[in-house]
């Protein structure tokens, strides 16, 4: 559907930077624009939607938990606002060591929505804007398409050098469940139709994608005794490395557990054929890793039952969520499946579930910094490329926020490479791999996890965020006192000796471990598994007294960097073949039609992708180790020819 505008008119406001959609993504690429010093506009088609959770109420999560914590540590606002706003928190994976450990907090959807509009409204250099945006103005410089600004559905034109595009599942959306179709944004909010063609017509290459959510019900039905309540931690860990733990610990909500049984299965098998996924009304491909209720009962035939989680939506709200349970299936069906399920049997339904179609980019004619190759200063962030995930989205839009400013800047963009944050991963597979559904973060993606903790998200990247800008001076010190406590504990315990006292063979004894026959430094002590800092405290006289905002920070990475010391060696030693290849860069001139015995489809997929280093070049599908070969021996030519 193209777009005519009746009148045009040119807005005389100058801005730096315009940002597209203000939901995960938009908010952390505006901010990190304003925040660097760049005159920003966002424009969203309602502003009641900034930062709006359509589907599950929570943040965080497996290897999720991780993405927060690394957009907080380079400087973005997502874990502040959770910390701010949640109702329950949990750490997951607990049990299992310390590389999957991920944070996750249920938050209030609208006290996390307001809060982040709030920021975003007394932030310098920004401004919202509610209008749907419908052409991207670009004009040809040396070849090239250049972004000189946007126009709005009114014909408004605002000029600008620099615009990221974050419009999430909006564009062209169709929100779907039976025989019902709504040409609608997500929770009925109204679609942008328009911005789809003006993309196509600058060469933007588009796919077309769904996600689901389930029904949100009345919590005054749901019968809680015929489930498992599943409750917070006790002791609340922050998101953010600036929030005092103390100032968060608070009572809890309760989610509950109760799952789905052989009589849900058959209500839904018999009405596959009403289901819009499986008639084929649905054009898009959706989620692998959170598939709707349809699709699990299909696909694990074998399952007698699935975990389904009911979650609270907020404190003043009576709507909860059916976790697990997403669906497109007809009205009257979701109301048979869900009652069919223990503590719904009578229960009301306050949103019907839906799937929902929408128009996404393949990532893959994006940079590595997320901007598009071919439209200089038009970057992307989000859902829209080719995503799923609200963390995700904030991952990528702080990003592309960082970049378009950085190009401002007439500096470097900003690269996170694998072995340096999961952000890397993410970016690094969506703009290297191809997608037929939306990518979603998983631990198991990243190859160097050991190094790439949550816990240590600040002592990777808030250096880097110090670079960039968007870490100030108080919070950079702070990090380099941290550093400085961590080392000097790790020395002082291998060089604190402990012999086979009667009060040391007690303390091992009681917590199973073998006693001592000769004497040891507590670091060999902390190694063993059952044994740990805290526990050996009683051991250790000389034991100093930390800060207290740096206490329990430091006491955690001197306990996870000894006993995992070995694995943590062996892992550098990997990523430092990985950085020798990473740092091969590619010279942007180069004609791979020149490089003989490259393989015909790895010219092709190379000349495509433009690969900016080796290491990139690598992981492209159907370029292989023999091609890589040929390309190193040709560019040690070109730079002998030099």
């Amino acid at each position: 559907m193209k777009f005519s505008a009746n009148s045009v008119w040119e807005n005389k406001d100058q801005y730096d930077v315009a940002v597209i959609g203000a939901g995960h993504a938009g908010c952390e690429a505006a901010l990190a624009c304003a925040r660097l010093g760049f005159r920003t506009i966002v424009f969203t088609v309602s502003v009641d939607s900034i930062a709006l959770m359509p589907c599950n109420p929570n943040i965080g999560g497996t290897s999720k938990g991780h993405l927060v914590r690394e957009v907080d540590a380079l400087g973005g606002e997502m874990g502040k606002v959770i910390d701010r706003t949640f109702i329950q928190s949990k750490m997951l994976n607990k049990s299992k060591g310390p590389a999957v450990h991920s944070l996750r907090a249920q938050a209030d959807k609208a006290f996390y929505s307001r809060t982040m509009r709030q920021v975003l409204e007394s932030q310098e250099n920004l401004e919202i804007k509610q209008a749907e945006v419908v052409n991207i103005l670009t004009e040809d410089v040396d070849g090239r398409k250049k972004v000189t600004g946007v126009q709005t559905y009114s014909g408004a034109v605002f000029r600008c050098q620099a615009v990221v595009l974050c419009t999430g599942t909006y564009l062209k959306a169709r929100c779907i469940y039976g025989d019902v179709s709504t040409n609608t944004g997500p929770n009925g909010l109204q679609a942008a139709n328009y911005l789809t063609e003006c993309l196509k017509d600058l060469g933007v290459k588009m796919n077309r994608f769904k996600t689901g959510t389930p029904a949100r019900i009345d919590r005054n039905t749901v019968d809680f005794s015929k489930m498992e309540e599943q409750k917070g931690d006790e002791r609340i860990v922050p998101f953010s490395f600036t929030t005092d733990p103390e100032s968060i610990q608070k009572d809890q909500v309760s989610c509950w557990l109760t799952y789905t049984n052989e009589r849900t299965h058959e209500i839904i098998r018999k009405n596959l054929d009403r289901s819009p996924l499986f008639s084929g009304m649905i054009e898009g491909t959706g989620p692998r890793y959170c598939p709707s209720i349809e699709d699990k009962v299909v696909k694990f035939a074998d399952k007698s039952r699935h975990q389904v989680f009911i979650e609270p939506e907020g404190l003043e709200t009576n709507e909860m969520y059916i976790g697990g349970m997403s669906s497109s299936l007809p009205e009257d069906v979701q109301y048979e499946m869900y009652r069919s399920v223990p503590g719904l049997e009578h229960v009301k339904i306050v949103r019907n579930a839906y799937a929902i179609e929408y128009d996404c980019i393949d990532a893959r004619q994006l940079r590595p910094t997320l901007e598009f190759r071919n439209i200089d200063g038009l970057f992307s962030g989000g859902q829209f490329n080719g995503s799923s995930g609200y963390e995700e989205a904030a991952a990528q839009g702080l990003l592309a926020g960082i970049n378009a400013a950085r190009k401002l800047q007439g500096k470097e963009g900003v690269i996170l490479d694998r072995s340096e944050a999961y952000i890397g991963v993410l970016v690094d597979d969506l703009v290297t791999k191809e997608s037929h559904e939306p990518y979603r973060m998983m631990t198991s993606r990243a190859e160097y996890r050991l190094l790439l903790r949550q816990d240590n998200a600040d002592q990777r990247l808030t250096a880097k965020g110090y670079e960039i800008g968007l870490i100030d001076q108080e919070r950079y010190e702070r990090l380099l006192k941290k550093e400085k406590l961590i080392e000097t504990e790790m020395e002082r315990l291998k060089k604190t000796y402990v012999g086979t006292t009667e009060e040391v063979q007690k303390l091992l004894e009681e917590n199973g471990s073998t006693p001592l026959t000769s004497g040891s430094n507590l670091a060999e002590l902390v190694r063993r598994p059952e044994l740990s800092y805290e526990i050996l405290s009683p051991l250790d006289h000389n034991r100093p007294e930390f800060p207290n905002d740096l206490r329990e920070e430091v006491q955690e990475q001197v306990n996870i960097n000894i006993k995992y010391e070995g694995y943590i060696s062996r892992q550098k030693k990997q990523v430092e073949q990985f950085k020798k290849m990473e740092s091969k860069k590619i010279p942007e001139n180069i004609d791979y039609d020149q490089v003989k015995s490259l393989r015909i489809e790895a010219v092709q997929k190379l000349k495509e992708y433009q690969p900016v280093s080796v290491g990139q070049a690598s992981r492209i599908s159907g370029v292989s180790p023999a091609d890589i070969s040929v390309l190193l021996v040709y560019m040690e030519q070109l730079k002998s020819n030099r």
